[in-house]
Formats: structure tokens, sequence, C-alpha cells
């Protein structure tokens, strides 16, 4: 697995495919785009975001080139506090180590190419897995901001969570 720059005209059609119903993508985004997302929409956001927080947007990719996971990364210049975002892995892939092996590579350019001394990243709580992933990995729960998101008749909570260098 490698991981670079996310490629707009290439990589949208296989990201695109990744969120098929409605609860994956709010796990994804916290419904900052409408689902289903369109192109457009997603590359807006994209340089939204890196304007606003100076997040850059990688993928996962076998080795041989196809994505297989996809994250946004920043790094706070005033803490050196890295932050993972929008992080997901092709639905056909998740439960077979490639999220941890994901953000194995993403943790190793944040602390060695960027230099943040930590990296976090946030999660629902009612994403279990996900939650599980990161804490194999090494991030642990910093704190809890509970029923912070609201999806259908349900209230999530927001889980921050840290890893150090």
């Amino acid at each position: 697995m490698r991981i670079r720059p996310y490629i707009p005209g290439k990589d949208y059609e296989y990201l695109s495919k990744w969120i098929n119903d409605e609860r994956t993508h709010a796990y994804w985004c916290a419904n900052r785009l409408s689902y289903p997302i369109t192109q457009k929409s997603f590359h807006d956001f994209l340089e939204q975001i890196s304007i606003e927080w100076t997040d850059i947007a990688y993928v996962a990719t076998e080795d041989n080139g196809q994505p297989v996971g996809f994250f946004c990364y920043s790094v706070n210049t005033e803490d050196n506090i890295g932050f993972l975002k929008f992080v997901i892995v092709d639905k056909e892939k998740r439960g077979n180590g490639y999220g941890k092996r994901m953000l194995n590579l993403a943790l190793q350019y944040a602390f060695q190419i960027t230099g943040a001394k930590a990296v976090q990243l946030n999660v629902f709580n009612e994403n279990i897995s996900a939650k599980q992933c990161y804490e194999k990995v090494g991030f642990v729960e910093r704190h809890i901001d509970k029923d912070v998101f609201s999806y259908k008749d349900e209230l999530w909570s927001r889980c921050n969570m840290l890893i150090t260098k």
C-alpha cells in the first residue's frame, strides 16, 4: 500500500462508489456534503477546506495504483498537532486491515514528513468499527461531546482521539 495526493480527475470515480448509503455518508462527513455526493460538490468542498484549514486530500492505493482509501490531513502550526479528517476505505475492503495500514502510512507521513508531535481525529461514537480501527492503531480517546449530531431520529456523540509520536 502507498499514499499519494488525491487526483480529482482520476480518483473521484473510486471514492464515489465507497459510500452507497446515508448512514455511511453521515459517519464519513457529518453531512457537510449533501447525499449523494457529486463530483463538483466534492471537489468544491476539498478546495474550501484546503483554503480554510490547509487540508490536503490523499488516497491510499494498492501497489498497482488502484485507490482503496481516502483521507484529508493538515497540521496546525501553532500547536504542531496534525488532524486527520474524512477517513474512508473502499467498502469492499473494510474489515480486512486496509484502514489500519492506511492510517499507519498517514501517521508515518504526519510524524516524519510534517513533523507533527501528535495527530488527532474525530469519530462518531456510534461508528464502532471505525473507532475500533483507530484504537488498534494507537489513538486514545481524549473527550466525547455527547449528542452533538442529529441523524434522522438519532443523536450521535463525537469522540476526539489523539495519538502522540
